[in-house]
């Protein structure tokens, strides 16, 4: 179920075309250090539409969210669990501090959930990355283990998680 979020000046909604994952990866490459080849972007376009979300100010894509299933082993749950994987979430600077990247992550983790049956929800986010972090605990997410050495340049992740 993805809202409308009109009254606030946006809305967040499933990806639609492949002319929009090329203004999600421009986004990408101006907000975020870690960037993806092509066909990484165009697979999770392919198989996970109802979960990849972008945020629209008029006709602008200023957010996406782009998220996976998998299965693998509990970061919150035992044994082996359906899982939701944020893979890159980002907001164009200007857009940011509106909400678009809570209803990007609510609406992600309702469609995983729902749509999909996941049972809980991971990602990894840089340790220094406090905005980002605050977030994620606000949505109830904690942290689970820090990844070593996680990004290119060096720096660690949190792994962080949490029950759908």
């Amino acid at each position: 179920m993805v809202a409308n979020m009109e009254t606030v000046g946006y809305v967040v909604r499933p990806i639609a075309s492949e002319a929009e994952l090329k203004k999600v990866i421009e986004i990408n490459m101006v907000t975020l250090p870690e960037h993806y080849p092509y066909f990484f972007w165009y697979e999770h376009f392919e198989l996970w539409k109802d979960i990849f979300l972008v945020a629209l100010v008029g006709e602008n894509i200023v957010g996406y969210n782009m998220c996976r299933i998998e299965y693998g082993l509990g970061h919150v749950r035992r044994g082996i669990v359906k899982q939701g994987h944020v893979v890159s979430i980002a907001v164009l600077p200007e857009f940011r501090r509106r909400g678009i990247a809570t209803a990007l992550m609510v609406n992600a983790m309702n469609a995983m959930k729902d749509k999909h049956g996941a049972g809980e929800v991971y990602l990894e986010v840089r340790v220094s990355n406090e905005p980002a972090i605050r977030l994620y605990e606000k949505l109830g997410f904690r942290k689970v283990k820090i990844l070593k050495k996680y990004y290119l340049d060096g720096e660690d992740a949190y792994l962080m998680a949490r029950e759908l």
